[in-house]
């Protein structure tokens, strides 16, 4: 009891001092540990968890915005302005790519291959034209190199394949799963870089086979191929850039995680009315 009676007192002379420090009351001090939360307090704990949650879910890349649209799909009715003032207080924010140096990209046209595309990213209906391209992965084994298949009506990787050297044979995997997938029944466009692997003949020989036009950009110009570049620039910043991959299977496994688990069926894009490319082509089924 006296060491209970002691405590009590410290604690009481202890919250004296402070309210004396702060010019206030004890009896409104007091007051104030008793009054509940206000409801606009409580209400922005709950959602700032709801943001947590879509910005985790997420892979922690989306910004507000996208996250605001996550809470109007769960029945949230908050403005953006609100959703942006929790996010900024809660520590979120979305994963910002690299600005591009100024400069002049010209490049000289295929001798082999029209730029039939010409910048024509924006078509009205699936498997009309298809971008593909190439990059490389980092990993403790060496490089992995990676090609995808893109469909420009909603951005969605039809085709994509990962190998351990820059052959024509990843480029033709990765187009061949997308013939597979969209097995398309009129001829399709498909775009490209002049990297020797699309002007092998090989390459020439299958996009014959399956009736595939091909399209190829100018040398050294990437404003061409600017969808199949945007895609690399979101799955480097969004994924590979923030892991060290040990061997080429783990980065295989990462990139399968990224593009069939996130990007195709989750990823908002605001080119697509903020949906997904797979929800984009369901309502364009409708």
């Amino acid at each position: 009891m006296r060491y209970a009676f002691v405590a009590e007192h410290r604690q009481q002379f202890t919250v004296r001092a402070m309210c004396r420090c702060l010019c206030i009351q004890p009896s409104g001090f007091y007051a104030w540990l008793k009054t509940p939360l206000s409801r606009r307090t409580r209400e922005d704990a709950r959602q700032t968890e709801l943001l947590s949650k879509a910005w985790k879910e997420s892979g922690r890349v989306y910004g507000y915005r996208k996250l605001h649209d996550d809470l109007l799909d769960q029945g949230e009715t908050s403005c953006a302005n609100r959703i942006a003032r929790l996010a900024k207080l809660a520590g979120i924010k979305a994963q910002i790519g690299y600005k591009r140096r100024p400069g002049s990209y010209g490049g000289k046209p295929s001798v082999v291959v029209d730029n039939t595309l010409a910048r024509q990213f924006d078509v009205e209906a699936p498997d009309r034209a298809w971008v593909t391209d190439i990059t490389y992965i980092r990993t403790q084994e060496g490089f992995a190199y990676l090609a995808v298949v893109i469909d420009l009506f909603s951005r969605r990787v039809i085709g994509w394949s990962l190998q351990s050297r820059q052959t024509t044979d990843v480029v033709l995997q990765a187009l061949l799963m997308a013939v597979w997938r969209r097995k398309p029944k009129s001829r399709v466009l498909v775009h490209s870089d002049q990297g020797s692997q699309f002007t092998s003949m090989d390459w020439a020989a299958f996009l014959k086979h399956h009736n595939l036009e091909h399209s190829m950009s100018r040398r050294g110009n990437c404003h061409d191929n600017a969808v199949a570049e945007s895609f690399f620039n979101l799955l480097k910043r969004e994924r590979i850039r923030r892991r060290t991959y040990r061997t080429r299977e783990e980065a295989r496994q990462d990139v399968f995680d990224y593009i069939e688990m996130f990007y195709n069926p989750k990823r908002k894009h605001v080119r697509n009315g903020m949906l997904s490319p797979v929800e984009f082509e369901r309502q364009h089924e409708m």
